[in-house]
């Protein structure tokens, strides 16, 4: 079997990634709230590509009253619950065979609480992401389903890209601005696309010089690092290598990105898993 090509462009996503997971923010709601797991998911991902939660990605729709009034419903529709709990049902014949009521989620603060999750680094990852920039011996990039918040919110930034996290990366492909969210194939190329840019246009620097910008980079010279498996499939077929970052354990995502770089990436956090907290419960709103 022939050895993976040596990678000229590292591409993270963001949440889940380089920042702790909003799914996690999602499990615990549903696990202090005895909603089943996965749910919440279930519903946003059914409701792609028009639903509420994708047309605030694609930056199709303001963050505003209006986006959360659908985001809800989007959450409370019985015919995708009754789907979801079937499945459900198919897998353990335990369950009660009467549907019971859609679960009652409120989609706005859970929404906040998942953005508010999402703004603390990553503890293995985010060391990982720095050292890997210090070595310059990569592009480092980020493709990312985003949001744009409101002017007036206190998250909101005169320039999305101008923050601590975001002026890591050479190149940063946001799905809010460029109207594409994962895993859409032409979000992928478009990466690509900014990816090989960048190489050329910087093929004189002395990065450039060491990693033979000058011939641009292919689809294959790309490591995809996401926490979705629907992502990374979208990648794999882009042409794109992959790793898989699993929910509370990234230190896993790192250890592979040692295999493929040869670096030592790792910071010193204990290796121990982030456990789901059962004890989040509407009366701590």
């Amino acid at each position: 079997m022939a050895s993976p090509t040596q990678p000229k462009v590292i591409l993270f996503d963001i949440g889940g990634v380089c920042v702790i997971s909003p799914f996690q923010s999602i499990l615990d709601y549903e696990l202090g709230r005895g909603i089943p797991p996965g749910w919440i998911n279930y519903s946003i991902s059914k409701t792609a590509p028009s639903g509420f939660w994708h047309r605030l990605e694609m930056g199709l729709i303001p963050m505003d009253a209006a986006f959360f009034a659908g985001f809800n419903r989007d959450l409370h529709d019985a015919a995708r619950w009754k789907a979801f709990y079937q499945a459900q049902q198919a897998k353990n014949p335990s369950l009660p065979k009467e549907v019971p009521p859609v679960p009652d989620v409120d989609g706005e603060w859970l929404f906040f609480d998942m953005m508010a999750s999402a703004r603390a680094p990553d503890p293995w990852m985010f060391p990982a992401l720095k050292k890997l920039r210090e070595s310059g011996k990569y592009i480092v990039a980020a493709l990312s389903n985003t949001v744009i918040f409101p002017p007036d919110h206190e998250y909101s930034q005169t320039d999305f890209f101008d923050d601590s996290l975001r002026s890591l990366f050479d190149v940063f492909v946001s799905s809010a601005h460029v109207g594409l969210r994962k895993p859409d194939p032409k979000i992928y190329q478009l990466a690509l696309q900014k990816a090989d840019e960048f190489a050329k246009s910087n093929a004189d620097s002395e990065r450039g010089k060491q990693g033979n910008w000058a011939s641009g980079v292919k689809a294959e010279e790309i490591v995809f690092l996401d926490d979705i498996g629907e992502n990374l499939k979208a990648a794999k077929q882009a042409g794109f290598q992959t790793i898989k970052v699993p929910l509370g354990r990234a230190y896993e995502a790192v250890e592979k990105l040692e295999q493929v770089t040869g670096l030592s990436l790792a910071g010193d956090h204990p290796k121990i898993p982030i456990k789901p907290n059962f004890n989040v419960t509407k009366a701590k709103i």
